[in-house]
């Protein structure tokens, strides 16, 4: 079979969510699978790196799909060009989008669908694309794969599909991330916050990731308990952002917050092993990746009660109301003080993230690739 896959997010260097499943899971399911041939179709120049296996044919098509508009080009004009001059038997996209002018089989993978119920959260354009294309691209794919039982849910009920044309592929964990020594744990805390302990924030700078919300909880925190204490944001921005750095310019105990950007994917391990706890209260999620990452690592977690946050936290967390303020420093108060809940967090979180595994998604999504294929 020939297998032709959307890799436009494969950039090396900046691998986000969507980046590191495509990556994960496309390495994983070429080598396993060497009697199919897999075309990858990147929209600018691509690393060799992702370059998986022999069975692996590469190929540019532009424009550069940076805009709704050049989106529409890539999908509905490139995408069939190249679906039927390479005979495919399958598009698989890893990002959802798919094409509405080919009659080939497609496959999307919808992670979430944040854009239906927080559309003010994003650019006005992108938000009328996704919400007028995406329920199309969910009607006409051949199958959908997902990555909660939450998003399998609210697709279903929001773009009115069959619900059994979907499967639900977990997200994996970096293996990267683990536990380090006290050692390690003093560098890294003397490298980005002088020595002290520090909550964390992994994610982009986006109004559904309550960045503002969770810089409120902490001024509050702060405010309760005369401690040292500091709020370390890891991430880059993305859309919306004035409300973020208007509440930061207004807080109290600005120069305890430490905003590092985008760090490498070593760093990151470190700063996970040397934080106090995670603190990742976002308005909606499709899975929620740092969860995982920081049960790794083995620190404790706090985060929201809603959408698909619960069925990955299970009870391996700290849960807070993103809307209430008080909860959330309410919760970093008790992780703050309670030694044997920290622990038992740890302890809970280590049993919870063995869950998920990138072999797993791997080895569910060909499932799903072999469905729409039959």
């Amino acid at each position: 079979m020939v297998i032709a896959v959307n890799t436009r997010l494969l950039l090396k260097g900046k691998l986000e969510g969507i980046g590191w499943f495509t990556y994960e899971t496309l390495k994983r399911m070429t080598l396993d699978h060497p009697e199919h041939e897999f075309i990858f179709i990147f929209d600018r120049p691509y690393n060799p790196d992702y370059i998986f296996a022999e069975n692996v044919k590469p190929i540019v098509i532009g424009p550069p799909t940076r805009h709704p508009v050049l989106w529409y080009l890539w999908f509905e004009f490139q995408i069939p060009r190249i679906l039927k001059k390479y005979k495919v038997d399958l598009f698989l996209s890893p990002d959802g989008y798919l094409s509405l002018r080919t009659k080939v089989p497609q496959l999307g993978v919808i992670h979430d669908i944040n854009f239906v119920h927080r559309p003010d959260d994003l650019p006005w354009l992108k938000a009328k694309y996704y919400n007028y294309y995406f329920p199309k691209f969910a009607r006409i794919a051949r199958r959908i794969a997902t990555v909660s039982f939450y998003s399998k849910e609210d697709i279903t009920r929001s773009f009115k599909v069959d619900y059994d044309k979907i499967d639900v592929v977990y997200d994996g964990i970096n293996q990267i991330f683990e536990p380090i020594s006290e050692k390690e744990i003093k560098e890294v805390r003397n490298k980005y916050t002088m020595d002290a302990g520090y909550f964390l924030f992994v994610g982009a700078l986006h109004p559904r990731k309550n960045v503002n919300g969770l810089l409120r909880a902490f001024d509050a925190f702060k405010s309760v308990h005369g401690s040292d204490t500091k709020l370390v944001i890891v991430g880059g921005e993305m859309h919306k952002t004035g409300d973020i750095f208007e509440t930061y310019e207004n807080m109290r105990y600005k120069s305890d917050v430490v905003f590092t950007g985008r760090v490498s994917t070593k760093e990151l391990h470190d700063i996970f092993g040397g934080a106090l706890a995670l603190t990742f209260v976002p308005f909606f999620e499709g899975f929620g990746i740092p969860i995982v990452e920081a049960m790794s690592a083995g620190i404790p977690v706090i985060c929201s009660n809603t959408t698909s946050m619960p069925e990955v936290g299970g009870s391996a967390v700290l849960y807070a109301d993103p809307i209430k303020i008080d909860q959330i420093t309410d919760a970093m108060l008790k992780v703050y003080e309670d030694e044997e809940l920290r622990q038992s967090l740890v302890e809970k979180g280590f049993i919870q993230k063995n869950k998920f595994s990138w072999d797993e998604t791997a080895r569910l999504l060909w499932m799903s690739v072999e469905k729409a294929l039959q």
